[in-house]
């Protein structure tokens, strides 16, 4: 939270040297904060002097900091809250709408403007980009036979469920296919317009202002985005060295509402929990009474024989732990339905704040009806065979066409990405702008930390690329990263002065 600002700092925007004259007082206040908004001087968030602080500071009458705070707000630079302050909301509209819509914003909707998601879909839905940002299955996979078949069947046996209002709850039918195909009891599972809408709902629920979350770091973006647009302070596990030492001292120290982790394929970082962590995890929690929010969004697209290991969900005995999944990644992202598993008072209290499921109600139907005939899981044989063809592929074209050094990855056994490092000095920043001017982009890793981090790091999305595309990714990314390389070493131009 930025620090408040003084009289002196305001002073010095343009007031430094007196009162100005020749019109009102007000208007060159005005004049003068948003200048320094402009400039980016006065940033986001930061709380402007008291009324009656400042009016005495530049020795005018609180009337006219009133006007100027007024004419700031209808412009949308500012935003009053009774008890609280002025705030500053943001620059102008470049749009010249207008109304100011942007002094209207809550500040829940402020806390959350991170463009990262948006970016992520922008790019993904870009023809002109070969887009290795967005975390998106081999759709072309996808089960377009079975799944219109399993639609044409629930629409002509049960239409009015189709087309009528579903439960809060979501489709019973889905619901018993959930928990037979996943583990779990009916009544434990609530359907939802994807993972994401899950979060966002168990944030409203369980997360107050002020709160803080302890999650891996670096994670999930979404996460990040969720429970810092609820007011929390989020807090990072380093997962990568999983001392638990370390998260026992997290979570000792700060006392956090819950925690957060993808147990399984990590987003970003492919990483998977052992067995004898999980269970240390678990076991840690319980002791403490902090509750989990695991993500198993990844569980299922393991690329070895062997399946994970167990969920902390399915190992909890104590009922501390709520499930989150995704057909997002095994199926597609534009069906929109997800699911959370949890104790029957969490899903009574969740469906009481979603009163109405945001999921299909064909889609609901259609995915139940491929979950009982064995569909989906034929089809998940097909899916982990081509992620495996393409992450093969990918990997072994950034080797021929990245020279040595300047781009590490570890192959993951599951999920959808490579996490990567880049080698020198150079700056995942930098490579992505040089590959979105190549024809490619990629997400940097500063997204997926908590902190300032990862200013080296980037994942890329191998699933997303068939694999006679790879050559091609390849090539695009090696002379956007060599393009970097030179312009980060290249010497300082100098400017003369006169």
């Amino acid at each position: 939270m930025p620090s408040p600002l003084n009289p002196n700092e305001l002073r010095q925007l343009g007031f430094a040297g007196g009162l100005p004259s020749g019109r009102p007082v007000y208007r060159h206040l005005v004049s003068a904060i948003e200048r320094g908004i402009v400039a980016g001087t006065l940033q986001s968030g930061r709380r402007l002097p008291a009324e009656r602080q400042l009016a005495a500071s530049l020795r005018v009458s609180r009337a006219t900091i009133v006007a100027a705070y007024r004419e700031l707000e209808a412009r949308g630079l500012v935003r009053g809250y009774v008890g609280r302050g002025t705030y500053v909301s943001g620059p102008p509209d470049a749009s010249g709408a207008p109304f100011a819509w942007r002094g209207k914003v809550a500040a829940a909707a402020l806390r959350a403007a991170s463009s990262a998601t948006r970016d992520l879909v922008r790019v993904s839905t870009d023809p002109q980009l070969l887009s290795l940002a967005a975390g998106i299955p081999a759709l072309d996979r996808f089960p377009f036979d079975a799944f219109r078949q399993a639609l044409e069947k629930v629409v002509k046996k049960s239409a009015s469920a189709v087309w009528g209002l579903g439960s809060s709850e979501g489709q019973p039918r889905l619901r018993e296919a959930i928990a037979h195909r996943f583990g779990g009891s009916p009544e434990n599972i609530l359907v939802l317009a994807g993972a994401q809408q899950g979060l966002e709902v168990l944030a409203r629920c369980l997360i107050d202002p002020g709160d803080t979350i302890v999650m891996d770091r670096p994670g999930y973006l979404g996460a990040i985005q969720t429970f810092r647009a609820a007011g929390a302070r989020v807090i990072g596990w380093d997962i990568l060295r999983h001392d638990l030492d370390e998260l026992e001292d997290h979570l000792v120290r700060y006392r956090p509402k819950l925690m957060f982790t993808v147990t399984t394929f990590n987003n970003p970082t492919g990483w998977t929990m052992p067995l004898r962590l999980r269970r240390d995890v678990l076991a840690l929690a319980s002791r403490l009474r902090v509750p989990i929010i695991e993500d198993n969004t990844y569980g299922e697209l393991h690329l070895t024989p062997t399946a994970p290991a167990p969920t902390l969900h399915s190992l909890d005995t104590q009922s501390i732990v709520i499930g989150l999944n995704s057909f997002s990644k095994m199926l597609s992202p534009g069906l929109r339905l997800g699911w959370i598993a949890a104790a029957p008072p969490i899903i009574e209290q969740l469906a009481l704040m979603e009163p109405h499921s945001l999921a299909h109600n064909g889609g609901q139907l259609a995915v139940a009806e491929l979950l009982e005939n064995g569909a989906f899981d034929e089809h998940l044989v097909t899916l982990r065979a081509e992620h495996r063809r393409r992450r093969d592929a990918l990997a072994a074209a950034l080797h021929r066409h990245i020279p040595d050094g300047l781009l590490r990855w570890s192959t993951p056994d599951g999920g959808l990405y490579f996490w990567c490092r880049l080698g020198g000095r150079l700056q995942s920043a930098r490579v992505s702008a040089c590959a979105l001017a190549e024809g490619v982009a990629f997400t940097p890793g500063e997204a997926f930390y908590v902190d300032h981090a990862g200013e080296r790091e980037l994942r890329i999305c191998y699933s997303s690329v068939p694999a006679g595309r790879s050559d091609e990714a390849a090539r695009r990314l090696g002379r956007a990263i060599l393009r970097a390389r030179r312009e980060t070493s290249a010497p300082p131009q100098l400017v003369a002065i006169v």
